[in-house]
């Protein structure tokens, strides 16, 4: 995996961060590096820095976003950077022109660093191939394929709460991980990291292909049984084309979590969920709102996290 990493350009000649496009095969000792580097920024959560001065980093965001986008441009601005936000729909894409010569034009006026959120795979992989050297490419989510940062931030957040050993701990991923880039991230993190146990919990027809070593479940009690940590995720419904899947009062009976089933887990369980949260589907109010969700301190940690990756890219003078 490390060859595979290296050859979209991930890593450079001295095995440093170069661009982030996903997590899969990047080596343990660097996700670790990021992680500490992030858990210094989550502790002083306002500071300022100037490792960024001079520098400029563009979000190009053609989905929607608002924890992702908003936590980008904060942990820039946090660095010293100077951050630009194109608009999709008021961009020269409408007119034809294609996102390489999208970034090419940017990139002649001086941006370091593109933030590109795009629901075509591959998209990041071909910005990467055209970028200058020096210039940096960072997923902030690709289709159904990935979302790093975000899988970097949960792990940041277990950690927290649990530890940096994860071989202890069980972990069920549940919801709709057959369309879920953030499961498809969590699940490649946590097994860099080492996790004791990876549980994958859905509906049948909502379970992923390849479960790369975990635990499938199609019953959400048995799923939930002794876990440390569950991660509660949406139906992405903008995804799915052909599947049939139960409307929402039905998939809270079968598959929401609320607090009953969370009392099959262990005591000190945290909940988790990257958002966007639809209450009473796949989560109960009782549930988000109570002591054990730690979904806030996730969207906090997005922006520690998203420091870390941009100063691991550009903080180093290039």
């Amino acid at each position: 995996m490390r060859a595979a990493v290296e050859a979209t350009g991930q890593l450079d000649e001295r095995g440093r961060l170069r661009h982030l496009l996903a997590l899969e095969g990047l080596p343990r000792a660097l996700v670790e590096e990021l992680l500490g580097s992030a858990a210094r920024f989550a502790a002083a959560p306002r500071a300022r820095h100037a490792t960024l001065a001079g520098r400029t980093v563009a979000n190009l965001f053609f989905e929607p976003s608002t924890r992702t986008r908003a936590s980008f441009e904060l942990a820039a601005q946090r660095l010293g950077a100077t951050t630009l936000n194109l608009e999709a729909e008021r961009s020269s894409a409408v007119k034809g022109e294609t996102l390489e010569d999208t970034l090419l034009n940017l990139q002649a006026m001086g941006v370091d660093a593109f933030v590109v959120r795009h629901a075509a795979a591959g998209v990041h992989a071909r910005l990467a191939a055209v970028a200058r050297p020096g210039v940096a490419i960072v997923n902030a989510g690709e289709a159904n394929v990935s979302h790093p940062t975000q899988g970097l931030l949960d792990a940041l957040t277990i950690r927290a709460h649990k530890g940096a050993d994860l071989a202890r701990l069980t972990v069920a991923i549940c919801g709709d991980l057959r369309h879920s880039r953030v499961a498809a991230s969590a699940t490649a993190v946590l097994t860099t990291l080492g996790v004791g146990e990876l549980r994958l919990v859905a509906p049948r027809e909502l379970l992923p292909d390849a479960a790369r070593g975990a635990r499938c479940f199609d019953d959400l009690d048995a799923g939930l049984t002794g876990c440390d940590v569950i991660m509660m995720l949406r139906i992405q419904r903008e995804r799915i084309t052909s599947l049939s899947v139960p409307d929402d009062a039905e998939y809270h009976r079968r598959f929401g979590l609320t607090a009953a089933r969370l009392a099959l887990a262990r005591p000190d369980c945290i909940v988790m969920h990257p958002g966007p949260v639809n209450r009473g589907v796949e989560l109960a109010s009782e549930v988000m709102d109570g002591p054990r969700s730690v979904i806030l301190e996730q969207v906090a940690n997005g922006v520690a996290v998203r420091m870390a990756v941009l100063d691991a890219l550009l903080g180093r003078g290039g």
